[in-house]
């Protein structure tokens, strides 16, 4: 996917992608002149901290003030299930300390859904292939598919998310249960100092409602609430939440002109209609969030970069 966006946003960044490993996933550049041990933080997230439309994505931001490189683990669609598969464990092992976005809820797996930790879901049942928006739709609609006339449908709709929807409601349950397993496991097993980064444009707390997939997952990290992260938040050296939406929309401009221009959203590969177009960002974090996201963070990433210095020179050599 890290391709897919270098497609759609070669007019506006250059994401300098590289690979660790001939079976690695597309990382965000510029990779760190070093892998050895100590020699670089690591920022594990999605498409917040890949940092889509943003030429100095926060993890950049942080490595210019502290002085250290960082390791940009940050992923499209990811969920905790993913950075705990073996092409990440010595990369995060191997970091002085490691920052922790706040993952999505929907990249995660229940009885009806296996996610490999990817916002594309495999239905169980069938063996489809759906994004998350998608799957989740057909849970929430499919007892409507009786109702011809949209106005009833609408009526029924809203009755039925608030009378019904059990089986939504489980797999929700489900869902979130999985993601605090991975989220909590993954966690754990970094040994080094580690930090929660809530990063978003609405708060933690927030609860779900089932008339809608949007109001369903709630904005970014989808189904996540308060709850939730306190529970991780547990499980870190520190935790720090960055809630902004400063410069959003933001204006799409071309790197080489500086004008106005336009991206193609089907050049992802995701299956987005061919003659959509994007004049503005809405989705990502703007470069001013960013900037926000490391003011938030600076003052306790020093504090792990001086404690991961610590942790690693006392490791046996």
């Amino acid at each position: 996917m890290s391709q897919g966006y270098q497609r759609r946003d070669a007019e506006i960044v250059d994401y300098e992608l590289w690979r660790p490993g001939p079976d690695s996933d597309w990382l965000r550049g510029p990779a760190p002149a070093s892998l050895a041990p100590g020699s670089y933080f690591a920022c594990v997230g999605a498409a917040q901290t890949f940092g889509c439309f943003a030429a100095r994505p926060w993890p950049t931001l942080l490595a210019e003030q502290i002085g250290l490189p960082v390791l940009n683990l940050g992923v499209a669609g990811a969920g905790p299930a993913l950075f705990r598969q073996p092409q990440f464990a010595s990369l995060l092992a191997g970091a002085r300390f490691v920052v922790f976005q706040v993952l999505s809820g929907r990249s995660a797996d229940c009885s009806r859904f296996t996610s490999g930790g990817r916002e594309r879901l495999h239905v169980r049942t069938d063996g489809r292939v759906l994004g998350a928006d998608e799957a989740w739709a057909e849970v929430l609609h499919a007892d409507l598919a009786g109702w011809r006339r949209p106005w009833l449908r609408g009526l029924v709709n809203r009755w039925r998310a608030l009378t019904a929807r059990q089986y939504a409601r489980q797999l929700v349950r489900e869902t979130r249960s999985h993601w605090l397993a991975e989220f909590g496991e993954l966690l754990t097993a970094i040994r080094s100092p580690k930090l929660l980064f809530w990063f978003g444009q609405r708060r933690p707390a927030y609860r779900p409602r089932f008339h809608s997939v949007a109001a369903l997952f709630g904005a970014y990290p989808q189904l996540v609430d308060d709850r939730m992260v306190a529970t991780l938040a547990q499980l870190a050296d520190d935790y720090i939440e960055c809630v902004t939406s400063r410069g959003s929309p933001q204006l799409l401009r071309s790197r080489h002109t500086g004008a106005p221009t336009t991206v193609r959203p089907a050049d992802d590969g995701t299956g987005t209609a061919p003659t959509w177009r994007w004049t503005h960002n809405a989705y990502y974090p703007s470069p001013e969030m960013h900037a926000d996201a490391a003011v938030s963070l600076l003052a306790a990433v020093r504090r792990l970069r001086d404690e991961g210095a610590s942790f690693t020179n006392s490791q046996p050599g």
